[in-house]
């Protein structure tokens, strides 16, 4: 009796296949997660100044339309780098609101200052919408005006008397400053909110939740308390969120999502046709 032969280019070739998906998943770890990570940290460690944060500035950029010269209602997002250490690879996000033919801005936002005093994260307070965050300069993220726009204003202060987290901060995983961006944003899905991946917190869904719409609500969002997940969405493309950060592929515009340094490749132009917000319901 001739004993059976054994293939074992095929049975090498069959254990070898885990071992190369766990090197491919390590290359991708480091390429997608590691490199940007360690730049962006090396970047922000070569270009801070040190300046103390309570002689910053926090001088208004220009970036926010006059409330003098503009009687239109106004609708912004904001987001400028944290300050210290937290800017490596972290932003600080608001909202400015202007209602028709008002003189001022009002700003919403979470701060975790006071917190542990018992005050509220949520602040709501006239200033200037477009100011320097701790001598960071913001960068527009989206923009409505218009028609249908105080309406949407109203919506937003709603939503900020909403939000699950008041009383409540944390810089990692959340809830923090993204988070209640990202608490507004879904329920303002005609901003079309389309948060950067260093928007750290935004992944941590409200009240446990591990299902919810994408901020931008063009998609759908997976995660486990921020800590773990993935978007798919028509504006943020497909982001991977891994502790908190994030890595993916958008294609309108084309760009690379990586943490730390954000988007690689096309700009994200914010939407400010007034005849976008013409169209809205009043």
């Amino acid at each position: 009796m001739v004993p059976a032969k054994h293939d074992t280019h095929n049975g090498r070739r069959t254990m070898d296949r885990p071992r190369r998906l766990r090197r491919w998943l390590v290359f991708v770890w480091i390429a997608a997660f590691l490199i940007p990570t360690v730049a962006a940290t090396a970047q922000r460690l070569l270009l801070n100044d040190e300046t103390p944060w309570w002689a910053a500035n926090k001088s208004a950029t220009g970036l926010a339309p006059d409330p003098a010269t503009t009687p239109e209602a106004v609708l912004q997002v904001y987001a400028a780098r944290a300050w210290g250490w937290r800017g490596a690879l972290g932003v600080h996000t608001w909202i400015a609101a202007k209602r028709s033919k008002a003189k001022s801005y009002q700003r919403l936002e979470v701060i975790g200052w006071g917190v542990r005093r018992g005050g509220s994260a949520v602040r709501i307070t006239t200033g200037a919408p477009d100011a320097l965050w701790y001598g960071q300069r913001p960068e527009l993220l989206a923009e409505l005006r218009g028609s249908g726009v105080d309406a949407l204003i109203d919506r937003t202060l709603t939503l900020a008397r909403s939000y699950p987290y008041p009383g409540q901060y944390r810089v990692w995983p959340g809830p923090n400053s993204n988070t209640f961006i990202a608490h507004l944003a879904r329920g303002l899905p005609e901003l079309a909110l389309d948060l950067p991946t260093t928007a750290i917190g935004k992944d941590f869904l409200p009240n446990g939740r591990w299902l919810a719409n994408a901020p931008s609500g063009t998609g759908f969002q997976l995660s486990l308390w921020g800590l773990a997940g993935i978007t798919v969405a028509l504006e943020e493309g497909l982001e991977i969120n891994l502790l908190g950060l994030g890595a993916g592929l958008d294609l309108s515009p084309p760009a690379l999502r990586v943490p730390g340094l954000g988007r690689i490749g096309s700009s994200n132009t914010p939407r400010s046709d007034p005849s976008v917000a013409a169209t809205l319901k009043p």
